[in-house]
């Protein structure tokens, strides 16, 4: 069973910051491209940031320069640093993996994406 589970969200003042975790557990072959993305009251999901398992990372234009996205490979976890934090980045923040696991029938290896159960940011005065 895997699942990715995120920690970090609250509430903070314009300016603030926050770092957001996602760390994934289960019968875990490998973790490949890591990504953030968040959705706002009335909005569509949108991508925040991403990273691969290399750490080549591509963030939306919204947020660069104010967040960074960073991972932890031997812990399976990515970490989102959000600086200078606005009213609008308020959202309901998602952490999403392809993880890669191998049948324990067959042996066979195959890949999907999942998705955590997101954390709350909100930034208001």
């Amino acid at each position: 069973q895997v699942q990715l589970e995120e920690s970090g969200g609250g509430s903070v003042q314009p300016g603030g910051s926050l770092r957001l975790s996602c760390a994934a557990s289960g019968s875990i072959s490998s973790v490949n491209d890591m990504g953030w993305y968040r959705q706002g009251p009335g909005k569509e999901r949108e991508l925040v940031a991403a990273i691969t398992i290399d750490g080549a990372a591509n963030y939306a234009d919204s947020v660069k320069g104010r967040f960074a996205i960073s991972r932890d490979n031997a812990e399976k976890t990515s970490y989102l640093q959000m600086n200078a934090l606005k009213p609008e980045d308020t959202a309901v923040y998602y952490c999403k993996a392809f993880i890669v696991v191998r049948d324990a029938t067959f042996g066979d290896f195959y890949g999907k994406d999942y998705w955590g159960q997101g954390t709350q940011v909100t930034v208001s005065s």
